[in-house]
């Protein structure tokens, strides 16, 4: 079980917002007034106001660009990738040596799932800025999509050295080295990234997860339990704790845990297998059978690889009991 990275910044650039205008006239002013419509979220106003700005057609560069680039991230805002991207587009063409607008188009572009666009316009962002971390990072999220693990690694930590303070970069780095089953060193990054920021959540779940694999359950269950209290909402945590606590015998708190992640979510069919499971093995064969049974409607193919475990188990119990 493990969480892998996702592009952890997105760095949009809008132009900075003077006072409002009274009146109407500029592109500029119709681009300040769509900053301030974006920023209290009224997104289609925004884009009206951008849209504006672009048809009285400015006759400096920056400021055209500004408005293609604003009209984008409040489309990207409203889930239009493709407008965006397009926009974006028009952004670049205005003002080509902006290092902002290729990063942002980069992180559309990912969003979409375009993984080899984006390392293409995140290597451009690069080339015009060489210092940017957060573009050395995502190009990172671009390459491991691809399974080019090795340029991965390489922009993680290209990103960290421009960055010591970096702590996505870290988290990153730790879940490539994770999925790598490079064992210590992940733990290490995901040690780092919390030391760097120790509200990231899910440094603290992939590192429990590391550590449950090295069978280390009770540093697991200290990570799955501050996980849990950063994000107490999330099924995930409680149902890797669960897990974790099982294997640790701990088959009371394995059943709370369980219950929990029922409770946010009802439609995990594993949760209710294993809850079984541990209701089986203390002997509470009658509940155990309707969590079982609500597993295998939620998943049939649960029954198959459950079955053969349930039948010994019960044959063990009876044997107990006489």
């Amino acid at each position: 079980m493990v969480r892998f990275a996702s592009l952890i910044i997105t760095f949009l650039a809008l132009t900075s917002s003077a006072a409002q205008a009274q009146k109407l006239h500029t592109p500029e002013d119709y681009n300040n007034r769509g900053l301030e419509r974006q920023r209290k979220g009224d997104f289609s106003g925004a884009i009206a106001d951008y849209t504006q700005a672009i048809e009285l057609k400015p006759s400096k560069k920056i400021t055209l660009a500004a408005a293609y680039n604003n009209r984008a991230n409040a489309r990207i805002a409203g889930n239009d990738l493709d407008g965006a991207i397009a926009d974006y587009g028009m952004a670049i063409d205005a003002q080509p040596e902006n290092f902002e607008n290729y990063f942002n188009r980069g992180v559309a572009r990912m969003t979409k799932g375009d993984n080899e666009g984006a390392i293409g316009d995140f290597s451009s962002a690069i080339q015009l800025s060489p210092k940017f971390a957060t573009a050395y990072n995502n190009r990172g999220n671009a390459y491991r999509a691809t399974g080019d693990y090795e340029r991965a690694n390489a922009d993680y930590t290209k990103s960290m050295e421009l960055n010591p303070r970096y702590a996505e970069a870290f988290y990153n780095r730790g879940s490539l080295r994770q999925s790598r089953k490079d064992d210590d060193e992940a733990i290490a990054d995901f040690t780092k990234a919390i030391e760097l920021k120790p509200e990231l959540s899910d440094a603290y779940f992939n590192r429990g997860v590391v550590l449950q694999a090295k069978r280390v359950f009770d540093l697991a269950i200290a990570d799955y339990t501050k996980a849990i209290e950063l994000n107490p909402n999330d099924p995930g945590g409680f149902f890797a704790r669960a897990t974790a606590r099982q294997a640790n015998q701990d088959l009371r708190g394995a059943e709370a845990d369980y219950s929990r992640t029922i409770e946010l979510d009802p439609t995990s069919a594993q949760a209710y297998a294993n809850r079984g499971v541990v209701l089986l093995l203390q002997g509470k064969e009658r509940e155990a059978d309707r969590d079982l049974e609500m597993g295998y409607k939620l998943d049939g193919s649960l029954r198959a690889s459950l079955e053969k475990f349930v039948t010994e188990t019960r044959k063990r119990l009876r044997r107990a009991t006489h």
